[in-house]
């Protein structure tokens, strides 16, 4: 789920030296970078915040994400694993969840709370041993994993090829509006290399200038 970003969030230690590479290598990126001053991905440095903001906000616009969100999270003094797992449907449901995404957080909840999840062991994972383990979690796709790398723990070199936003940003920067495929992002993309989150955040930005977090 896409929502404005608060003041204090961490924020990539790669990012300048990322910049510097995407302006060398890539024409593109040389115009969008300097557009967007010091902005840059941040993280809201919660992992199971950041993975129950992403099931919340599965397909409904940023506005209603929002709004269901602010209502659910008014539910219990703090979101986490434990007081999720203390909730009661009826209320989850009232607040704007649907059934299936209650199912979801709850699943989310008790993968945190029973150890299912290695979130301490994530630091010291690839990225591809991450989203296999965040996969299993229902309602936790390749999609959301890879959002999650990103923007939990920012690892710097992330694709995501079934973001729209990412395939559209591509098509209007590089092919004049025509249609893309994966493989012609995937083409656009080698340059981008190892910084392909950064370049990522900046073709989502050449369409919304609006900062954003999950």
């Amino acid at each position: 789920m896409l929502t404005k970003l608060p003041v204090m969030r961490a924020v990539p230690p790669y990012w300048e030296e990322a910049c510097k590479h995407l302006a060398k290598k890539d024409r593109v990126m040389r115009r969008l970078i300097p557009q967007f001053g010091d902005a840059c991905l941040e993280s809201r440095g919660d992992a199971f915040v950041t993975l129950a903001r992403s099931i919340v906000g599965q397909q409904i616009s940023v506005k209603a994400a929002q709004s269901v969100w602010d209502r659910f999270a008014a539910l219990s003094k703090k979101i986490t694993p434990a007081y999720v797992l203390k909730l009661k449907v009826d209320d989850m449901r009232a607040a704007g969840l649907s059934a299936r995404k209650v199912e979801y957080l709850v699943d989310l909840a008790l993968h945190f709370s029973n150890g299912t999840v290695h979130a301490g062991h994530w630091s010291d994972m690839d990225d591809d041993a991450i989203i296999a383990e965040l996969v299993t979690i229902r309602g936790i796709g390749r999609w959301t994993a890879e959002m999650f790398l990103m923007f939990y723990l920012m690892r710097p070199n992330v694709l995501p090829l079934d973001d729209v936003g990412l395939i559209n940003g591509i098509s209007h920067n590089y092919f004049s509006g025509e249609s893309v495929s994966r493989s012609d992002a995937r083409e656009v993309a080698a340059a981008w290399a190892p910084y392909c989150s950064v370049a990522t955040w900046y073709i989502w930005r050449s369409l919304d200038p609006q900062p954003v977090a999950y």
